[in-house]
């Protein structure tokens, strides 16, 4: 029941970043459900992870190795989040990381492992193990399209985005991937997100550019408001463009590379909330006017995690009251309710702190219908913004979920 989700683009191959993708029958047979990605040696990775305490042990492992060791080898799983499993999680993700870093020549420290699905259920590791030299042999730079598939858990489609831009002259291409349609609401990147460029870019400044994509894109979306144990976002870098290193933050060729990474983020970002669970609705909150950052996130968040909004826009019911108790319990201090003004798209249903004088049920019923809606509020109280993408809870999402075990 996707929101105007396309199909999956062409997604172009970076030169130095393969993929290879196999049936492990981790949960089901015959599904794709096991990656594994290859880094050139000139290759930078960074990457950042779930905020949440109760984090999966391939995170705690990623985590430290991406510290130890240039990352040469990524391993992806779904049907098994491999979370809430304590020390023996860990010992069965390290022994997926030996059987990569066996059937590749690299350390055990440049494997990352990253797992999705159910949590609290053992690693099935033999099974993965088993099926890693499989995946080591389909290694290939044309292997993003399977890879998009393979890591899906309850997504009704594949997430991809590509990008080809000139930088001095050069040909560089940004490609990236991403699953998530529960469970969502980053404190951090996404359900997970793995996006590749073939730029030379050192370290530092790689991690750098992905914090500030994941901050415009990822952390600005919810399904609803449950932050995965699980959450990781990788930006990979593999140095075989021909362009010249990017070293300096101050540079033009750093801030053409930003801006195309946080663009592809922000693609993939809105796809997983195009295939939130059971959605019928897209829907994009604007804050303006806000006195800060912080207190107009901490209004569209509001707005964004009441279910009795999301399931207003559901009904395609415009019970704009909702909307303005959401405002009004966002824990804004001293905030002047004679400066606040909302739109749905093109009609303003709230003007001066109260219903406009021009507003009818009709024009409200018009917008509510519509599969993609913005809701806009003026707070009157600065001059930030923000914007943040949700979506509406239907009957589905209580079934997805309800019936996700079984």
């Amino acid at each position: 029941m996707a929101v105007g989700l396309p199909g999956l683009p062409e997604l172009k191959p970076v030169k130095g970043v393969r993929l290879g993708t196999v049936c492990a029958g981790i949960k089901k047979p015959d599904r794709r459900d096991l990656v594994l990605i290859a880094l050139a040696d000139t290759a930078t990775c960074a990457a950042v992870f779930t905020r949440n305490a109760f984090c999966a042990a391939p995170v705690i492992m990623a985590r430290e190795h991406i510290t130890l060791a240039r990352a040469k080898m990524l391993l992806i799983n779904t049907g098994n989040a491999n979370a809430g499993t304590g020390d023996d999680g860990l010992v069965r993700a390290g022994q997926c990381c030996e059987t990569v870093a066996q059937a590749s020549g690299c350390k055990v420290q440049q494997v990352l492992p990253f797992s999705t699905g159910v949590i609290g259920e053992p690693l099935p590791a033999e099974k993965i193990t088993a099926a890693i030299p499989s995946a080591y042999t389909r290694l290939d730079e044309d292997g993003w399209e399977d890879a998009a598939w393979g890591i899906m858990t309850t997504d009704t489609a594949p997430k991809g985005a590509s990008r080809q831009i000139e930088i001095n002259g050069c040909p560089v291409t940004v490609t990236g991937i991403a699953k998530g349609s529960g469970m969502i609401r980053p404190d951090m990147a996404t359900m997970l997100a793995f996006i590749a460029t073939d730029a030379a870019v050192t370290q530092s400044l790689l991690q750098h550019c992905l914090v500030r994509a994941v901050q415009q894109s990822f952390n600005h979306i919810t399904v609803d408001g449950d932050t995965s144990t699980n959450d990781a976002c990788v930006l990979m870098a593999s140095g075989q463009s021909g362009l010249p290193i990017i070293d300096d933050s101050a540079s033009v060729a750093f801030r053409q590379l930003c801006a195309v990474v946080t663009e592809v983020c922000k693609e993939l970002a809105q796809k997983i909330i195009r295939d939130g669970e059971g959605a019928t609705k897209f829907i994009t909150i604007e804050v303006n006017e806000g006195g800060s950052e912080q207190e107009c996130e901490a209004v569209a968040y509001s707005i964004a995690h009441s279910p009795l909004v999301k399931t207003a826009f559901f009904a395609s019911d415009p019970n704009w009251g909702r909307i303005l108790a959401a405002i009004g319990r966002s824990g804004l201090a001293d905030l002047d309710l004679d400066r606040v003004n909302v739109h749905l798209d093109e009609v303003c249903i709230v003007s001066g702190g109260g219903r406009d004088p021009r507003y009818t049920e009709a024009q409200g019923q018009t917008v509510m219908k519509r599969e993609e809606i913005t809701i806009r509020v003026q707070l009157g109280r600065g001059n930030q913004s923000v914007q943040v993408w949700t979506c509406d809870f239907s009957y589905d999402y209580v079934r997805i979920n309800a019936e996700y075990r079984t």
